[in-house]
């Protein structure tokens, strides 16, 4: 029989917990209702589950949401981003490619398959307005020559209209976006994922997004980054006064996940889309691990500013903070269990 572990740090630890006590208490209300801990039933020897993601194995579901590019400060941030997604075996987006349809100088700051890998799904961006423009034009061979030059598995399309239309320099749209995203499909074989950019959608958005064949949707929820918001504050003060309360309108991604299951249960003989990116609000790996849980398709759970923040720090602080959160998420895979 081998001996028992000594510990020496017994002392410390003890003493910690003496100063440490009164401070420690937590009261009743704060306990987090969406979990069950379930102690006794799980061990520190668990793995995260490898996952089939738009065709590619991901080893951590996390997906580094659309960026930046154009800039110096971008392209370090953008490296970063990508030596993660190949270490720790995640997707990423890039930030909106709309520069490069036009003038290719600063393509190195979006050029990262190389550094992403092979087996990594990684997607470029262009705005609905954009795939309208084009598709008017008939110069969809312009975004066909973009993924090839890029290397990418397929288009993030970010439907935006209330963005832009808070936006002083904002785009006009002429059709539904519906229509157009349909347009383009039917015209083109690159996959497309559908996002929206921090207010989410609603159930009769997600319902017409889900009937067609596209690879999946990201939430963008509302509780994350909010472009909307984000293009308001660049405006006039009494632009700003008379559109404060529009940017408060949107859906969590907790909404989301309810509307898709919704729709899963009704609708399911129309369903062709069953794989989402929930991201929006996505504060840390209790977040992801509850609505992955939660929703009854294929998912994986995104983050965008959190991440930006380590890596616009270095690379060891991103990586540091991603390490954390799969150790977060074994945590929760051995204990924690998602109250229905």
């Amino acid at each position: 029989m081998s001996e028992l572990r000594t510990d020496p740090t017994s002392q410390k630890r003890k003493n910690d917990h003496i100063d440490l006590a009164f401070s420690s208490q937590t009261d009743i209300d704060q306990i987090d209702k969406r979990f069950s801990y379930e102690p006794l039933l799980g061990c520190s020897e668990v793995e995260i589950p490898v996952k089939s993601f738009l065709g590619k194995e991901i080893h951590t579901p996390i997906w580094v949401g659309s960026m930046t590019g154009g800039t110096e400060k971008a392209y370090q941030i953008n490296e970063n981003l990508a030596r993660a997604c190949n270490e720790f075996k995640m997707g990423m987006g890039l930030g909106s490619c709309r520069q490069l349809l036009e003038d290719d100088t600063r393509i190195k700051d979006f050029d990262w398959r190389h550094l992403v890998g092979e087996d990594r799904p990684f997607y470029a961006n262009l705005g609905i307005f954009q795939i309208e423009e084009l598709l008017r034009l008939q110069q969809i061979e312009k975004i066909e020559v973009l993924v090839q030059r890029l290397r990418v598995n397929g288009l993030f399309i970010h439907v935006n209209p209330l963005q832009e239309w808070l936006q002083p320099e904002g785009d006009k749209f002429y059709r539904p976006a519906i229509e157009t995203i349909q347009d383009f499909i039917e015209r083109t074989d690159i996959p497309v994922i559908v996002k929206e950019v921090g207010q989410g959608m609603g159930k009769n958005s997600l319902s017409a997004l889900m009937k067609l064949p596209i690879q999946a949707i990201e939430f963008a929820a509302h509780g994350g980054t909010n472009f909307s918001k984000l293009e308001l504050l660049r405006s006039q003060p009494a632009f700003q006064e008379l559109y404060e309360n529009i940017i408060r309108i949107g859906h969590s991604a907790e909404d989301m996940v309810e509307f898709v299951n919704q729709i899963l249960e009704e609708q399911a003989s129309e369903v062709q889309c069953k794989q989402f990116i929930i991201s929006g609000g996505i504060k840390n790996f209790l977040d992801g691990y509850y609505y992955m849980n939660k929703l009854n398709a294929t998912a994986i759970y995104g983050q965008a500013s959190t991440l930006l923040k380590y890596a616009t720090i270095s690379y060891e602080a991103l990586r540091e903070y991603i390490q954390s959160q799969r150790e977060g998420l074994k945590l929760a895979q051995a204990y924690l269990k998602v109250n229905e």
